[in-house]
Protein backbone atom coordinates (compact mmCIF):
# COMPACT_ATOMS: atom_id res chain seq x y z
CA UNK A 1 0.00 0.00 0.00
CA UNK A 2 1.11 3.49 -0.81
CA UNK A 3 2.02 5.79 1.75
CA UNK A 4 0.91 9.56 2.70
CA UNK A 5 4.45 10.72 1.38
CA UNK A 6 4.63 8.80 -2.19
CA UNK A 7 0.62 10.94 -2.14
CA UNK A 8 2.43 13.95 -1.27
CA UNK A 9 5.13 14.09 -4.05
CA UNK A 10 2.27 12.65 -6.74
CA UNK A 11 0.65 15.61 -6.01
CA UNK A 12 3.43 18.06 -5.07
CA UNK A 13 2.23 19.06 -1.75
CA UNK A 14 3.19 18.37 1.79
CA UNK A 15 1.84 15.41 3.90
CA UNK A 16 0.10 17.50 6.37
CA UNK A 17 -1.59 19.13 3.12
CA UNK A 18 -2.36 15.50 2.23
CA UNK A 19 -3.35 15.20 6.00
CA UNK A 20 -5.92 18.05 5.75
CA UNK A 21 -7.31 17.59 2.60
CA UNK A 22 -8.15 13.52 3.32
CA UNK A 23 -9.69 14.76 6.83
CA UNK A 24 -11.64 17.31 5.92
CA UNK A 25 -9.70 19.58 7.93
CA UNK A 26 -9.20 23.66 7.48
CA UNK A 27 -9.65 25.40 4.53
CA UNK A 28 -7.47 24.15 1.15
CA UNK A 29 -8.01 25.05 -2.32
CA UNK A 30 -10.00 23.13 -4.66
CA UNK A 31 -7.02 22.39 -7.38
CA UNK A 32 -4.65 21.13 -4.14
CA UNK A 33 -7.76 18.91 -3.10
CA UNK A 34 -8.37 17.73 -6.23
CA UNK A 35 -4.49 16.98 -6.96
CA UNK A 36 -4.47 15.54 -3.59
CA UNK A 37 -7.45 12.92 -4.45
CA UNK A 38 -6.65 12.07 -7.88
CA UNK A 39 -2.87 11.39 -6.49
CA UNK A 40 -4.57 9.27 -3.75
CA UNK A 41 -7.20 7.10 -6.11
CA UNK A 42 -4.03 6.82 -8.41
CA UNK A 43 -1.63 4.83 -5.75
CA UNK A 44 -4.90 3.61 -3.73
CA UNK A 45 -4.30 5.17 -0.77
CA UNK A 46 -7.75 5.44 0.52
CA UNK A 47 -11.08 4.02 -0.97
CA UNK A 48 -11.72 5.50 -4.37
CA UNK A 49 -15.11 5.79 -3.20
CA UNK A 50 -14.10 7.90 -0.40
CA UNK A 51 -11.59 10.21 -2.56
CA UNK A 52 -14.38 10.37 -5.25
CA UNK A 53 -16.33 11.62 -2.31
CA UNK A 54 -13.84 14.46 -1.48
CA UNK A 55 -13.22 15.29 -4.84
CA UNK A 56 -17.02 15.80 -5.71
CA UNK A 57 -17.95 17.90 -3.02
CA UNK A 58 -18.64 21.00 -5.23
CA UNK A 59 -18.80 21.16 -8.62
CA UNK A 60 -18.07 25.01 -8.70
CA UNK A 61 -20.59 25.31 -10.92
CA UNK A 62 -23.88 27.43 -10.89
CA UNK A 63 -26.75 25.92 -12.59
CA UNK A 64 -28.90 27.99 -15.43
CA UNK A 65 -31.92 26.35 -16.54
CA UNK A 66 -33.92 27.61 -19.58
CA UNK A 67 -37.23 27.42 -21.04
CA UNK A 68 -37.96 25.73 -24.51
CA UNK A 69 -39.71 28.16 -26.53
CA UNK A 70 -41.02 27.05 -30.03
CA UNK A 71 -39.10 29.17 -32.91
CA UNK A 72 -37.87 31.46 -30.65
CA UNK A 73 -33.99 32.22 -30.52
CA UNK A 74 -33.42 32.54 -26.47
CA UNK A 75 -29.88 34.35 -26.76
CA UNK A 76 -30.68 36.71 -29.36
CA UNK A 77 -33.41 38.03 -26.68
CA UNK A 78 -33.14 40.78 -24.47
CA UNK A 79 -34.70 39.09 -21.65
CA UNK A 80 -32.63 35.94 -21.38
CA UNK A 81 -29.56 37.29 -22.96
CA UNK A 82 -29.38 40.52 -19.96
CA UNK A 83 -30.36 38.15 -17.43
CA UNK A 84 -27.47 35.53 -18.34
CA UNK A 85 -24.92 38.30 -18.16
CA UNK A 86 -25.93 39.55 -14.78
CA UNK A 87 -25.97 35.88 -13.54
CA UNK A 88 -22.69 34.88 -15.60
CA UNK A 89 -20.85 38.41 -13.46
CA UNK A 90 -21.94 37.38 -10.34
CA UNK A 91 -20.79 33.57 -10.74
CA UNK A 92 -17.52 35.23 -11.98
CA UNK A 93 -16.66 37.29 -9.18
CA UNK A 94 -17.27 34.39 -6.74
CA UNK A 95 -14.95 32.05 -8.62
CA UNK A 96 -18.05 30.05 -10.03
CA UNK A 97 -18.75 28.77 -13.74
CA UNK A 98 -22.03 28.32 -15.71
CA UNK A 99 -23.60 25.53 -16.58
CA UNK A 100 -26.40 26.14 -19.00
CA UNK A 101 -29.04 23.50 -19.43
CA UNK A 102 -32.19 24.02 -21.69
CA UNK A 103 -35.66 21.82 -20.73
CA UNK A 104 -36.15 19.57 -22.83
CA UNK A 105 -40.12 19.81 -24.84
CA UNK A 106 -43.14 18.68 -23.19
CA UNK A 107 -41.13 17.04 -19.87
CA UNK A 108 -40.93 18.34 -16.43
CA UNK A 109 -37.22 18.59 -15.39
CA UNK A 110 -35.47 16.23 -13.52
CA UNK A 111 -34.03 19.26 -11.06
CA UNK A 112 -32.82 17.30 -8.24
CA UNK A 113 -31.07 14.78 -10.69
CA UNK A 114 -28.72 17.94 -11.26
CA UNK A 115 -27.56 17.98 -7.64
CA UNK A 116 -27.45 14.19 -7.22
CA UNK A 117 -25.15 13.82 -9.92
CA UNK A 118 -23.13 16.78 -8.90
CA UNK A 119 -23.11 18.64 -11.87
CA UNK A 120 -24.36 22.13 -9.82
CA UNK A 121 -23.85 23.27 -6.54
CA UNK A 122 -26.95 25.94 -6.95
CA UNK A 123 -29.47 26.16 -10.01
CA UNK A 124 -31.17 29.35 -11.12
CA UNK A 125 -34.33 28.44 -13.09
CA UNK A 126 -35.80 30.87 -15.58
CA UNK A 127 -38.88 30.48 -17.76
CA UNK A 128 -41.03 27.85 -15.04
CA UNK A 129 -44.31 27.22 -16.17
CA UNK A 130 -47.06 27.33 -13.59
CA UNK A 131 -48.59 23.87 -13.50
CA UNK A 132 -48.84 21.01 -11.43
CA UNK A 133 -45.77 19.01 -12.86
CA UNK A 134 -43.21 21.73 -12.38
CA UNK A 135 -44.35 23.04 -9.00
CA UNK A 136 -43.97 19.11 -7.92
CA UNK A 137 -40.25 19.05 -9.02
CA UNK A 138 -39.95 22.49 -7.29
CA UNK A 139 -41.47 21.49 -3.74
CA UNK A 140 -38.88 18.50 -3.92
CA UNK A 141 -35.70 20.65 -4.49
CA UNK A 142 -37.20 22.64 -1.18
CA UNK A 143 -37.39 18.99 0.66
CA UNK A 144 -34.10 17.86 -0.32
CA UNK A 145 -32.83 21.49 0.47
CA UNK A 146 -31.03 21.97 -2.88
CA UNK A 147 -29.95 26.02 -3.34
CA UNK A 148 -32.46 27.08 -5.68
CA UNK A 149 -33.88 30.39 -7.23
CA UNK A 150 -36.71 30.89 -9.35
CA UNK A 151 -36.23 33.91 -11.69
CA UNK A 152 -39.90 35.27 -13.62
CA UNK A 153 -41.97 33.08 -12.20
CA UNK A 154 -44.10 33.12 -9.16
CA UNK A 155 -45.84 30.03 -7.53
CA UNK A 156 -48.62 31.50 -4.97
CA UNK A 157 -48.64 29.97 -1.23
CA UNK A 158 -45.05 28.84 -1.61
CA UNK A 159 -41.69 30.08 -0.08
CA UNK A 160 -39.71 29.55 -3.05
CA UNK A 161 -36.60 31.90 -3.33
CA UNK A 162 -37.53 34.10 -6.40
CA UNK A 163 -36.70 37.31 -7.92
CA UNK A 164 -38.51 39.05 -10.27
CA UNK A 165 -39.92 42.65 -11.46
CA UNK A 166 -42.62 44.48 -10.49
CA UNK A 167 -44.75 44.17 -13.51
CA UNK A 168 -47.75 44.53 -12.33
CA UNK A 169 -47.13 48.08 -11.45
CA UNK A 170 -44.83 48.09 -15.11
CA UNK A 171 -48.29 47.38 -17.05
CA UNK A 172 -50.42 49.84 -14.84
CA UNK A 173 -47.72 52.94 -16.13
CA UNK A 174 -48.07 51.91 -19.79
CA UNK A 175 -51.82 51.77 -19.41
CA UNK A 176 -52.10 55.01 -17.55
CA UNK A 177 -49.63 56.73 -20.12
CA UNK A 178 -52.26 55.67 -23.15
CA UNK A 179 -55.43 56.62 -21.72
CA UNK A 180 -53.88 60.07 -20.04
CA UNK A 181 -53.27 60.71 -23.76
CA UNK A 182 -56.69 60.34 -24.71
CA UNK A 183 -56.67 56.39 -25.75
CA UNK A 184 -59.54 54.34 -24.93
CA UNK A 185 -59.72 51.33 -27.39
CA UNK A 186 -56.11 49.49 -26.18
CA UNK A 187 -55.06 46.56 -27.90
CA UNK A 188 -53.29 44.41 -25.60
CA UNK A 189 -50.73 41.79 -26.83
CA UNK A 190 -50.07 39.72 -24.17
CA UNK A 191 -48.33 36.06 -23.62
CA UNK A 192 -49.24 32.90 -22.33
CA UNK A 193 -50.97 32.73 -18.95
CA UNK A 194 -49.11 29.77 -17.77
CA UNK A 195 -46.71 32.40 -17.01
CA UNK A 196 -47.34 34.19 -13.91
CA UNK A 197 -45.99 37.20 -15.43
CA UNK A 198 -48.39 37.63 -18.40
CA UNK A 199 -51.14 37.08 -15.35
CA UNK A 200 -49.39 39.89 -13.68
CA UNK A 201 -49.03 41.94 -17.09
CA UNK A 202 -53.36 41.41 -17.12
CA UNK A 203 -53.75 42.86 -13.75
CA UNK A 204 -51.43 45.45 -14.32
CA UNK A 205 -53.58 46.51 -17.54
CA UNK A 206 -57.20 45.96 -15.53
CA UNK A 207 -55.68 48.24 -12.91
CA UNK A 208 -54.71 50.56 -15.51
CA UNK A 209 -58.03 50.91 -17.29
CA UNK A 210 -60.20 50.74 -14.01
CA UNK A 211 -58.20 54.15 -12.69
CA UNK A 212 -59.01 55.87 -15.93
CA UNK A 213 -63.04 54.92 -15.38
CA UNK A 214 -62.15 51.92 -18.48
CA UNK A 215 -63.17 48.23 -18.34
CA UNK A 216 -61.04 45.36 -20.30
CA UNK A 217 -62.69 45.03 -23.19
CA UNK A 218 -62.23 40.85 -24.33
CA UNK A 219 -62.34 41.03 -28.08
CA UNK A 220 -58.95 43.40 -27.72
CA UNK A 221 -57.01 40.99 -25.40
CA UNK A 222 -54.79 38.98 -27.47
CA UNK A 223 -52.44 36.32 -26.97
CA UNK A 224 -48.66 35.54 -28.36
CA UNK A 225 -45.46 33.75 -27.28
CA UNK A 226 -43.36 36.29 -26.76
CA UNK A 227 -41.90 35.87 -30.46
CA UNK A 228 -41.79 38.78 -33.11
CA UNK A 229 -44.02 36.19 -35.08
CA UNK A 230 -46.29 35.85 -32.84
CA UNK A 231 -46.52 39.62 -32.87
CA UNK A 232 -46.52 39.66 -37.01
CA UNK A 233 -49.58 37.18 -36.67
CA UNK A 234 -51.38 39.14 -34.50
CA UNK A 235 -50.89 41.93 -36.73
CA UNK A 236 -53.97 40.60 -39.02
CA UNK A 237 -56.05 41.01 -35.91
CA UNK A 238 -55.18 44.20 -35.55
CA UNK A 239 -54.85 45.49 -38.84
CA UNK A 240 -58.79 44.34 -39.38
CA UNK A 241 -59.97 46.58 -36.93
CA UNK A 242 -57.98 49.59 -37.39
CA UNK A 243 -60.85 51.99 -37.74
CA UNK A 244 -61.33 51.29 -33.99
CA UNK A 245 -57.92 50.20 -32.37
CA UNK A 246 -55.98 53.32 -31.25
CA UNK A 247 -53.54 51.97 -29.20
CA UNK A 248 -51.66 48.65 -28.91
CA UNK A 249 -49.70 47.55 -25.92
CA UNK A 250 -47.41 44.37 -25.88
CA UNK A 251 -46.26 42.49 -23.40
CA UNK A 252 -42.68 42.81 -24.64
CA UNK A 253 -40.97 44.52 -27.29
CA UNK A 254 -40.60 41.61 -29.77
CA UNK A 255 -44.14 41.17 -30.03
CA UNK A 256 -44.77 44.90 -30.02
CA UNK A 257 -42.14 45.39 -33.65
CA UNK A 258 -43.81 42.02 -34.78
CA UNK A 259 -46.98 44.13 -35.11
CA UNK A 260 -45.43 46.99 -36.45
CA UNK A 261 -43.68 44.66 -38.76
CA UNK A 262 -47.11 43.31 -39.93
CA UNK A 263 -48.61 46.42 -40.51
CA UNK A 264 -45.76 47.73 -42.63
CA UNK A 265 -46.43 44.30 -44.63
CA UNK A 266 -50.17 44.87 -45.49
CA UNK A 267 -49.40 48.25 -47.01
CA UNK A 268 -49.90 50.20 -43.58
CA UNK A 269 -47.98 53.60 -43.58
CA UNK A 270 -46.43 54.73 -39.96
CA UNK A 271 -48.36 57.35 -39.22
CA UNK A 272 -51.33 55.40 -39.45
CA UNK A 273 -49.83 53.19 -36.79
CA UNK A 274 -51.96 53.12 -33.59
CA UNK A 275 -50.35 54.08 -30.74
CA UNK A 276 -47.26 51.25 -29.47
CA UNK A 277 -45.68 50.11 -25.78
CA UNK A 278 -44.16 47.67 -25.57
CA UNK A 279 -42.48 46.25 -22.83
CA UNK A 280 -38.45 45.22 -21.75
CA UNK A 281 -37.00 48.61 -23.09
CA UNK A 282 -34.53 46.21 -25.25
CA UNK A 283 -31.96 47.70 -27.49
CA UNK A 284 -34.52 47.15 -30.79
CA UNK A 285 -36.99 49.53 -28.99
CA UNK A 286 -35.02 52.53 -29.65
CA UNK A 287 -34.23 51.10 -33.48
CA UNK A 288 -37.46 50.66 -34.15
CA UNK A 289 -39.49 53.13 -36.50
CA UNK A 290 -40.84 55.13 -34.82
CA UNK A 291 -38.60 54.35 -31.45
CA UNK A 292 -41.00 52.32 -29.52
CA UNK A 293 -41.87 53.56 -25.89
CA UNK A 294 -41.12 50.82 -23.30
CA UNK A 295 -41.21 49.70 -19.85
CA UNK A 296 -37.83 49.28 -18.67
CA UNK A 297 -36.95 46.25 -16.78
CA UNK A 298 -33.92 45.77 -14.98
CA UNK A 299 -33.05 41.95 -16.03
CA UNK A 300 -29.06 42.60 -15.51
CA UNK A 301 -29.17 43.34 -12.03
CA UNK A 302 -32.25 40.85 -11.82
CA UNK A 303 -29.62 38.56 -12.67
CA UNK A 304 -26.85 39.43 -10.60
CA UNK A 305 -29.69 39.37 -7.45
CA UNK A 306 -30.34 36.27 -7.80
CA UNK A 307 -26.50 34.66 -8.19
CA UNK A 308 -25.90 36.68 -4.77
CA UNK A 309 -28.90 35.27 -3.01
CA UNK A 310 -27.87 32.13 -3.89
CA UNK A 311 -23.86 32.54 -3.53
CA UNK A 312 -24.40 34.62 -0.32
CA UNK A 313 -27.08 33.07 1.53
CA UNK A 314 -27.33 29.03 0.18
CA UNK A 315 -23.54 28.06 -0.64
CA UNK A 316 -21.98 30.71 2.14
CA UNK A 317 -19.57 31.95 0.29
CA UNK A 318 -16.59 34.09 2.37
CA UNK A 319 -17.22 37.90 3.26
CA UNK A 320 -14.26 38.69 1.33
CA UNK A 321 -16.34 37.51 -1.71
CA UNK A 322 -19.78 38.54 -1.70
CA UNK A 323 -21.01 42.24 -1.75
CA UNK A 324 -21.94 43.08 1.53
CA UNK A 325 -25.26 45.10 -0.03
CA UNK A 326 -26.89 42.25 -0.88
CA UNK A 327 -30.35 42.33 0.33
CA UNK A 328 -31.51 40.43 3.31
CA UNK A 329 -32.81 36.98 2.41
CA UNK A 330 -36.47 37.31 1.47
CA UNK A 331 -38.66 34.49 -0.38
CA UNK A 332 -40.17 37.03 -3.18
CA UNK A 333 -38.30 40.02 -4.02
CA UNK A 334 -39.37 42.87 -7.09
CA UNK A 335 -37.45 45.29 -8.68
CA UNK A 336 -38.85 48.27 -9.62
CA UNK A 337 -39.71 48.99 -13.67
CA UNK A 338 -39.89 52.46 -15.61
CA UNK A 339 -41.79 53.72 -18.55
CA UNK A 340 -39.86 55.08 -21.18
CA UNK A 341 -41.64 57.40 -23.07
CA UNK A 342 -40.50 57.81 -27.15
CA UNK A 343 -42.33 58.46 -30.06
CA UNK A 344 -44.50 55.41 -30.86
CA UNK A 345 -47.27 56.32 -28.32
CA UNK A 346 -47.00 59.56 -28.06
CA UNK A 347 -50.23 61.49 -29.63
CA UNK A 348 -49.59 64.14 -32.60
Amino acid sequence: MASRKEVADLAGVSEATVSRVLNGVGPIKEETRRKVIEASEQLGYVPSALARSFARSKSGNLGVVLPYVPKAHLFSAYFFSEMLSGIGSKARDNGMDLLVMFRTPGEVMNYTDLFRRQKVDACIILGARDDHGELAAMQRLQQEGHPFCIMSQHFAGESFMEVDADHVEGSRLAIRHLTDQGYRNIAFLNGPDSYSNSQERLQGVQIGLNEAGMNMDSSLLLEGNYGRRSGVEAAATIAARLNEIDAVFAANDRMAIGVMHGLRERGIKVQDFPAFVGYDDSDAAEMAVPPLSSVRVPFYEMGELAASKLIHGSLGATASTVNSEVPSETARQLLPTELIIRASSIRN
